[in-house]
């Protein structure tokens, strides 16, 4: 399963019905943190996003994406976490985050570790199962996107086939499906081709965290399953999200249907705004049907490509 949980869907403030930006990725019992706005550790306890979870990637430095550090720190210590916690971000990030890590003129209880990246970095995770890459956002300051990328997965194997060619069900069915070929007793060989679909494609999963429309980003999405974009602002405030290197919610949707996305959630939503978002909803969905406004609480599950359809 893979799956996100929205944490914060606001810009710049909290409001009563959002807060601050955070989402929280959960990949075959795997967590992994996005952002840390003020409030964020209030967010995880309220939808159940829970605390196991080992690495969190900043976008970028601006408060309402890491305020909520600070605090999230010190509940963990207070839960008697022991297991390392791994902070990553742009450049910059020993110096913005070291400073959240020290405040409250506690000591830490467990080890932090900083990691400073870059676009064009791609950290193998998961067993090697994916891949996470950082690409070049377009924000004031040092900023970065990700992407969630996972390898191809096996083809499916064929186990009427295998029963007809009277292939024992077991070692040699698992070593058929890896590619390999085997023998049998009467002295056939049988190949994996033989018994194994092409490989699978796996799901790709990108966050634009604060952004003007840009190449960075477009290159992360092209052909994803899921691209979660900032739209802080409507078409009729484009000069403003130009001067703020924001995006609009029409500039999201002519990425989306630009690179091919499968679905777009859109985020980072300006306080001016609804929680439905009804005029940013209607805006996006001019260029990109498949568009969403998140919601806070809200999950979004990934299926497979080849997933068959539901219903």
């Amino acid at each position: 399963m893979m799956q996100v949980t929205f944490l914060g869907t606001s810009a710049a403030v909290p409001t009563v019905e959002r807060n601050v930006a955070s989402l929280m990725l959960q990949r075959e019992g795997e967590h992994v943190l996005f952002d840390c706005g003020e409030g964020t550790q209030r967010q995880m306890m309220r939808y159940g996003a829970g605390f196991s979870f080992d690495d969190l990637f900043f976008t970028h430095f601006h408060a309402d994406h890491t305020l909520g550090l600070a605090g999230l720190l010190r509940t963990l210590g207070l839960q008697g976490r022991t297991a390392p916690l791994n902070l990553h971000g742009p450049r910059g990030a020993k110096r913005h985050l070291s400073a959240l890590i020290t405040l409250g003129m506690e000591r830490m209880k467990f080890p932090v570790e900083i990691t400073e990246l870059k676009a064009g970095d791609a950290l193998p995770r998961g067993g090697g199962e994916y891949d996470l890459l950082v690409g070049e956002a377009a924000h004031r300051g040092d900023a970065v996107a990700y992407a969630v990328v996972e390898h191809d997965r096996l083809g499916r194997f064929d186990p009427e086939r295998a029963r007809e060619l009277g292939i024992p069900e077991g070692p040699a069915w698992g070593r058929l499906h890896r590619g390999e070929a085997i023998s049998l007793p009467d002295g056939r060989k049988v190949v994996s081709a033989d018994l194994v679909g092409p490989a699978r494609p796996g799901r790709r999963v990108v966050y634009s965290g604060d952004s003007a429309p840009c190449a960075g980003v477009a290159e992360l999405a092209r052909g994803a399953d899921l691209l979660i974009h900032e739209a802080t602002f409507g078409e009729d405030e484009r000069d403003r999200a130009r001067e703020t290197m924001h995006s609009t919610a029409r500039d999201a949707a002519t990425l989306a249907a630009r690179v091919g996305v499968k679905k777009l959630v859109l985020t980072h939503i300006s306080a001016r705004y609804s929680r439905e978002a009804p005029e940013l909803a209607a805006e996006a969905r001019e260029v990109f049907p498949e568009t969403a406004i998140a919601r806070d609480g809200m999950v979004v599950e990934v299926p497979f490509p080849d997933a068959p359809l539901a219903g």
